[in-house]
């Protein structure tokens, strides 16, 4: 007869195995963990390990239970609404994320510890999605625990409410534009220490919003507030509002297109980002 009580073995106070944490979750019954705990004593399995075995549970479900254990967060893609391309939320265990995560390695050793916290996300061709290399960036760095905020500067054609799924009231525009009290900040779930700082309404002139006082104090507030302070700018080929982003932040990650972006624009840049006084303390190639 199948038991419906909890077994002995998964009943203690405050337990967070995984097999506690399966039940808890729905995923096994409690006759469903009698048999796992028989095959794990038999044959010296992880509770996991007989889990799988029995085809009770996958290995996507294994990952969100040590997920769970260790407080790492992400957003499994049937559950989100977030763009598949945020794959460090959708798929955190995947060789890509997993490449963001060496990044993210990079830029802290090479800028991060050095007494900084502001740096802008720029391409030089629109194609490059620097919008997705930005949003990832921001949400492996809140799964280190940083409180993170993510700003989209791109106020021509913005995009991170979009990726992540949000529909802020207010934004970047309004509070360069002295429309609001205070910047828009929206929290993203399920991390608990990213926000976002949406583009706001489309204004007729972002450069000249960008080169506001206005500007230079958002972005102060921002670093005193965060730990990591990350911009979304527009790509060079869209005009100069990313050489503005940068001054302010000292520091730009270079997002190259792969087969697209000529040598002559990026010497260009370089020699751009110079002259605005930042240093470019990292680069990407993407093929997307």
């Amino acid at each position: 007869m199948m038991m419906t009580d909890t077994p002995a073995a998964l009943r203690r106070t405050n337990d967070d195995s995984i097999g506690r944490i399966l039940l808890d979750l729905g995923k096994i019954t409690p006759g469903d963990a009698e048999r796992v705990l028989a095959l794990q004593a038999q044959n010296g399995m992880r509770f996991g390990e007989a889990a799988q075995h029995l085809g009770l549970v996958d290995a996507s479900d294994i990952q969100q239970i040590l997920a769970t254990q260790f407080d790492y967060q992400y957003a499994p893609a049937h559950t989100s609404g977030f763009d598949p391309s945020l794959v460090a939320a959708v798929d955190p265990f995947g060789r890509e994320a997993e490449m963001l995560r060496a990044l993210r390695g990079q830029l802290t050793m090479r800028w991060f510890t050095t007494g900084h916290k502001a740096l802008a996300v720029v391409a030089i061709d629109a194609t490059a999605a620097a919008g997705a290399v930005a949003a990832n960036l921001a949400i492996v760095y809140a799964q280190q625990g940083r409180t993170t905020v993510l700003i989209d500067a791109n106020m021509r054609a913005p995009r991170q409410h979009t990726l992540f799924g949000l529909h802020p009231k207010s934004g970047l525009s309004d509070a360069l534009a002295g429309r609001a009290a205070a910047p828009g900040l929206a929290r993203v779930p399920p991390f608990d220490t990213l926000s976002l700082l949406g583009a706001g309404p489309q204004p007729p002139n972002p450069h000249e919003l960008l080169g506001r006082p206005s500007f230079a104090a958002l972005d102060q507030a921002l670093v005193r507030a965060f730990d990591v302070v990350l911009y979304d700018a527009p790509a060079l080929s869209a005009g100069a509002d990313a050489y503005a982003i940068a001054a302010r932040t000292g520091a730009v990650l270079l997002v190259v297109s792969k087969n697209v972006t000529r040598q002559a624009a990026l010497r260009e840049a370089r020699a751009q980002f110079m002259r605005a006084g930042a240093e470019i303390v990292g680069s990407l190639l993407v093929d997307f």
